[in-house]
């Protein structure tokens, strides 16, 4: 592919990867939703709850929006991401949207190809295909949604999954492969059209690496590994080899951050998602606890350690005290770009703490 097929910024076709500081962010500054079902609540009101914060995010000039991929938790209802991004793609208009991501192993390349180019055609160069290579699930579950007990084999393979799903995407097998005859629909084969743009997704060099040999821009969970933040990003950027995608680096990170306009409340608000880690981490999912449950539950010194570390990783507070969070970590780890995931009980919460993050950084749609 010449440099004539692409876009600003070096990105083939235009695909919009990098973004645009909106307001005096000194990144641009993205959304990432679970659908997380409170207590009390259920699945269809956490699924309108996220169409609320998607038309948020993209009325206050968030740059994109993703859904993540996980499975048998009774807390978290995006266990199926394409089908909640064609919902959102009917609910907004220009917002990016995107996985964060669909567990590559989890599913046949040429079903996400399709997938994700049916979307691309429902909302042309909005649609982001953000992979990762991790069940999002526990490993009984992570055997029903593959049908084998061979776990290893799909992150082992991820490589080699990722280069087919590509192929299938770009519509470029060589003569004489299996699939040389085989079309992923909606797709090139149907004439010229967008595609959407792969990023990897990780929590430990893995992936980094892997980013950086392709090209491809790199998105980390900070928000839950944050004592691999650095020495991945650092791999990312050492090892990065300019492509037709990307001729610079350009890394995100997830980041676990909520805002109300009173401290103490802030703090109660993030309890509830404290609690429901610490409930998933020792085998015992449900759906988030209200803040009332929190605040009665009785921590044993092993699990007051664990929630304590915990919320040092998540930013949270007054909207200037998270400004000012946010501003220490984009400066401390050169993030190319901030993706905020509030998790609280209440889906009112959260919303909130997007249009307050907005407002402390003066944030509006982009004309």
């Amino acid at each position: 592919m010449s440099d004539d097929s692409r876009g600003r910024d070096g990105i083939r076709g235009g695909d919009d990867i990098r973004g645009q500081a909106r307001g005096s962010a000194p990144v641009p500054l993205s959304v990432l939703d679970l659908a997380t079902v409170g207590k009390g609540s259920t699945a269809t009101q956490a699924l309108r709850t996220s169409v609320g914060i998607a038309r948020t995010a993209e009325s206050r000039g968030y740059h994109r929006y993703w859904v993540a991929e996980h499975h048998s938790m009774p807390g978290v209802a995006s266990s199926s991401p394409a089908v909640i991004l064609a919902h959102l793609a009917a609910h907004t208009e220009r917002i990016r949207l995107g996985s964060g991501g669909v567990m590559l192993p989890n599913h046949a390349p040429l079903v996400i190809a399709e997938q994700f180019g049916t979307l691309e055609a429902m909302a042309p160069g909005r649609i982001d295909l953000g992979l990762g290579r991790a069940p999002g699930t526990d490993g009984a579950t992570a055997a029903a949604l593959r049908r084998t007990d061979h776990l290893n084999e799909g992150a082992d393979d991820f490589p080699q999954q990722l280069s087919e799903l590509t192929r299938f995407l770009d519509d470029d097998f060589q003569d004489g492969h299996p699939y040389a005859r085989i079309h992923a629909v909606p797709g090139p084969v149907q004439g010229p059209a967008g595609r959407p743009p792969v990023w990897l997704l990780g929590s430990s060099g893995f992936s980094a690496r892997l980013a950086a040999v392709l090209g491809l821009p790199f998105a980390f969970a900070h928000h839950f590994s944050a004592q691999n933040t650095l020495p991945a990003l650092d791999l990312y950027r050492e090892t990065f080899r300019p492509s037709e995608v990307l001729d610079e680096p350009y890394a995100m990170i997830g980041v676990a951050a909520l805002a109300t306009e009173d401290e103490r409340e802030a703090r109660r608000q993030v309890m509830t998602g404290a609690l429901s880690m610490l409930r998933l981490r020792t085998g015992r999912p449900g759906l988030i606890p209200t803040p009332e449950e929190a605040e009665a539950y009785e921590f044993s010194p092993l699990e007051r350690e664990f929630v304590d570390g915990w919320l040092k990783n998540i930013v949270h507070g007054t909207p200037d005290a998270v400004r000012e969070g946010l501003d220490e970590l984009q400066k401390r780890t050169g993030a190319d770009e901030l993706m905020l995931t509030a998790n609280a009980h209440s889906g009112q919460a959260r919303l909130r703490s997007y249009e307050l993050v907005a407002d402390a950084y003066g944030m509006t749609a982009a004309s």
